[in-house]
């Protein structure tokens, strides 16, 4: 089955968007492990693991307030067919969204509450996702750093989710090597 398509419906909503990066909320955990049911309700038939990443998962960083969640499944290419059930949660499916084997949903119009990050169980983008959460919470001076840049370019650029998200991503990639590198040091 090819992926559902972006046929665009969130780009006029990214534009409206203001970006706001507020101080950590310990009930971020929360309402992850609240969705976390919900998808794994859905997804039983092909559910593996969830996990809770980005910003909101590590402990005291300052973060948008939107639940990142990866969801990793047997077989990416039935994800397609939960599009419905998803629906009815109140998401809407993006399809891959620029990664290739990602099935990417986004939940709240105006205000983004969860993105929903789908693949196939081994995929490597979780093994990045997670080594980088893994990473800051081990890494509280880089957290702050990281966290001090993402309020920085709120500031400056509130209304301009593409430019923030282009103005972090050197410093995001330095942070996954180093991320890269500190996991091989464990093993």
């Amino acid at each position: 089955m090819a992926p559902t398509t972006f046929k665009g419906k969130g780009s006029m909503i990214k534009r409206q968007q203001i970006i706001e990066v507020v101080p950590y909320d310990p009930d971020w955990s929360n309402q992850f492990e609240k969705e976390a049911l919900l998808l794994k309700l859905i997804f039983s038939d092909i559910f593996v693991a969830i996990h809770h990443i980005g910003s909101t998962s590590v402990p005291g960083l300052a973060a948008k307030p939107t639940i990142d969640i990866i969801l990793e499944v047997k077989d990416i290419r039935l994800v397609d067919k939960f599009n419905e059930p998803m629906e009815k949660l109140g998401y809407e499916a993006w399809g891959e969204y620029g990664i290739p084997g990602r099935r990417f949903f986004v939940k709240g119009e105006s205000k983004r509450t969860n993105h929903v990050h789908t693949f196939q169980a081994g995929d490597r983008e979780i093994a990045r996702h997670l080594y980088f959460r893994d990473y800051l919470k081990s890494h509280p001076a880089e957290a702050k750093k990281y966290a001090d840049l993402k309020i920085k370019l709120a500031q400056k650029l509130p209304h301009d989710r593409r430019g923030y998200v282009q103005n972090k991503q050197g410093y995001v990639e330095a942070l996954e090597k180093k991320a890269i590198a500190w996991v091989r040091d464990l093993k």
